[in-house]
């Protein structure tokens, strides 16, 4: 009985005209784009110096600046006040006064992130002129390449949106037809129909990894330091959460519009909640509890684990636990809450 039902929704989902290359082209996408955009180096930051020492060390200095890739060099000033007005007008975006030996760096902090990570760019530019020698050691992604912190999370959202939305508008998509009351009078089990929702989407998670990991070998030679089974096997997990919460959001909807609203809800709060983008420990204490029943917190901490550091089992067991308890949950919630009049 099963076996016919899956059949039926691959069916589906090969006449319909807009899904088969939706889930071809978009895990192309999000790996071939957004790992060149999604990246948090600041670069082409203003810079305008106040000298008012002209010694030898503070012009070395000042061509360091000129010379780095991260900023533009803007002149000198003659006095602190000229420079300050053109970063109140926006034609600089931070100032670094040099007098009597001393260093004072004043940074725009309209845009928070430029103006703090430009001045941990300049800051190191002053360190390293000055007579202070730093070293430092780093143990994993030693190239320092954006693109291997982001590909998992950038995994984590392809895996999110194939395995979540599809389902969702999948249920109300047949509620809006009609087509769904004709299952809810045979003598199909509950467990079944969604066994048979759920099924074809994970297989279609499968394909997505599997091509988000060959993208990202042949376009940035990046591959998992890690098990590749262990990622496989986180993936599935999230697809279980995914699907199975997908299909309880339309299990309660009418409209394909409602569901689409209360899904992009949840998923914010989700994708904002979970590290991918901030440190969790950045939060408040009370936001940073929602990161216990947060699934794709786990995932993105296991993920990076396996992924950039090269863990094991052992390294993401707390992990697995926890996505598998949750993804466990919210299926049997997924079948509880699916009505059958038969």
């Amino acid at each position: 009985m099963i076996r016919y039902l899956i059949q039926k929704e691959f069916l589906q989902i090969r006449r319909n005209a807009f899904l088969p290359r939706l889930i071809v082209m978009f895990p192309i996408m999000i790996m071939c784009v957004m790992p060149w955009v999604m990246n948090m180096e600041v670069k082409n930051i203003v810079v305008e110096v106040v000298d008012t020492d002209h010694t030898v060390e503070s012009q070395r200095l000042i061509q360091q600046i000129a010379a780095s890739n991260y900023f533009i060099y803007n002149g000198q000033k003659a006095t602190y006040t000229e420079a300050l007005k053109d970063v109140e007008s926006g034609r600089a975006d931070i100032i670094l006064e040099i007098r009597n030996g001393r260093y004072l760096i004043a940074a725009n902090a309209v845009n928070g992130t430029k103006g703090s990570m430009g001045s941990a760019y300049l800051s190191q530019i002053v360190s390293d002129s000055s007579r202070f020698t730093f070293h430092s050691s780093l143990l994993y992604n030693k190239h320092q390449n954006y693109k291997v912190f982001m590909i998992p999370a950038l995994l984590a959202i392809v895996m999110m949106l194939m395995t979540g939305f599809l389902p969702t508008l999948n249920i109300v998509g047949e509620k809006e037809a009609g087509t769904i009351e004709q299952i809810n009078v045979t003598p199909v089990s509950k467990w079944a129909f969604i066994l048979a929702k759920l099924i074809p989407y994970w297989l279609i998670a499968l394909f997505v990894v599997t091509a988000c990991l060959l993208l990202s070998w042949a376009v940035y030679g990046i591959t998992s330091a890690g098990p590749l089974w262990l990622v496989y096997l986180l993936a599935m997990l999230l697809a279980l959460f995914f699907s199975s919460f997908g299909l309880i959001i339309s299990n309660y909807s009418d409209t394909m519009q409602q569901a689409m609203f209360v899904m992009w809800f949840f998923i914010v709060c989700i994708l904002l909640l979970s590290g991918l983008f901030t440190p969790t420990r950045s939060m408040p204490s009370w936001a940073y509890l929602t990161t216990y029943v947060n699934p794709m917190h786990y995932f993105i901490e296991a993920i990076r684990t396996v992924f950039v550091r090269g863990g094991g089992l052992s390294a993401v067991a707390h992990q697995l636990l926890a996505l598998l308890a949750i993804g466990l949950f919210m299926a049997v919630w997924a079948v509880q809450s699916y009505k059958k009049n038969s």
